[in-house]
């Protein structure tokens, strides 16, 4: 870094950044990271992780974040607290502003800012999340083996959840606003067929029940009559859709129709030179945090050497 310009300025600290941090801290390019609104990304609100090499008795989400954390830092990257409201590709060096006014120049750019789930809004689906409530059946499905699970959406997304739970579940119930599916109907009719996947239309989730530790069941209200039902399960999966926070980076960068960073084929570099982006905020396919942590390496190494080109 020199007159105040730093070579690489990541933004976000999911298991994505971190990695990315990890690596350009090795690199001796002394990142700086900026942590935005949810320091350690959405692991910290993920109970227990057993999927993630190297773990075997499982971890905690945000036990995981803090390692990653503490394994950039001892690498040299250094963490600035705060969140990115806008930022200027435009030109070189690179400005990113913060919310409270600081302004941020660097020669390089890594965004991991990922992706949050869609959530209904109710109080009790924040209550039981981690407990009960997942937005992701391959992050979790494992834990509700020989239970009754309930998902809620009519996508392609809620199609695969389900179709995925019914590995672990004895029953998977679709809960759904309207008469038919939004999804593909290739994905529709492989749920419909499915011994283990029940189906309730017309109906939408008003409460998620629980026993202050647990969730033990669902309330759901008859679009059509009216009529409220109340029915047990060990668990409830919301699928419907996710958010990429890439907004800052509208007329900035490419994106696509539904909000994720275009980048390069086979690459993390975005339609600017010098701009790099990884993790969920790009990934609207596998959502895991070892893709997010592999790419979070990727956007590193393209990062060094785009340096290495223009030094």
């Amino acid at each position: 870094m020199d007159n105040g310009i730093q070579d690489i300025v990541i933004i976000g600290t999911g298991p994505a950044g971190l990695t990315a941090a990890i690596y350009t801290g090795r690199a001796n390019l002394n990142p700086l990271v900026i942590d935005g609104c949810q320091p350690g990304g959405q692991l910290m609100i993920t109970s227990e992780i057993e999927n993630y090499p190297g773990f075997p008795e499982g971890v905690r989400g945000p036990a995981m974040m803090g390692m990653f954390r503490q394994q950039a830092a001892k690498f040299g990257a250094k963490f600035l607290s705060g969140s990115a409201v806008e930022v200027d590709v435009s030109r070189t060096p690179f400005c990113v502003y913060l919310e409270d006014g600081r302004e941020i120049l660097s020669r390089t750019l890594i965004v991991a800012t990922g992706a949050n789930a869609k959530w209904l809004g109710l109080p009790s689906e924040k209550k039981y999340q981690g407990k009960g409530v997942s937005a992701c059946a391959t992050c979790d499905g494992f834990f509700f083996k020989e239970s009754e699970v309930y998902v809620v959406g009519g996508g392609d997304t809620a199609m695969e959840e389900a179709l995925y739970l019914t590995r672990f579940a004895s029953k998977v119930t679709v809960v759904h606003r309207r008469d038919e599916f939004r999804a593909s109907r290739i994905m529709s009719m492989r749920v419909e067929k499915n011994p283990k996947i029940a189906l309730e239309l017309n109906k939408v989730v008003e409460e998620i029940l629980g026993d202050e530790q647990n969730v033990t069941g669902i309330r759901m209200k008859d679009v059509l009559t009216g009529e409220i039902q109340e029915t047990s399960c060990d668990g409830v999966f919301v699928a419907i859709g996710h958010t990429p926070n890439s907004s800052i980076f509208e007329r900035q960068l490419d994106i696509d129709e539904y909000g994720y960073i275009k980048t390069e084929k086979s690459s993390t570099e975005t339609s600017v030179k010098g701009v790099f982006a990884c993790g969920d905020v790009q990934d609207y396919t596998y959502r895991q945090a070892i893709t997010a942590a592999g790419s979070g390496c990727m956007a590193a190494v393209d990062a060094e050497r785009y340096l290495d080109s223009i030094r």
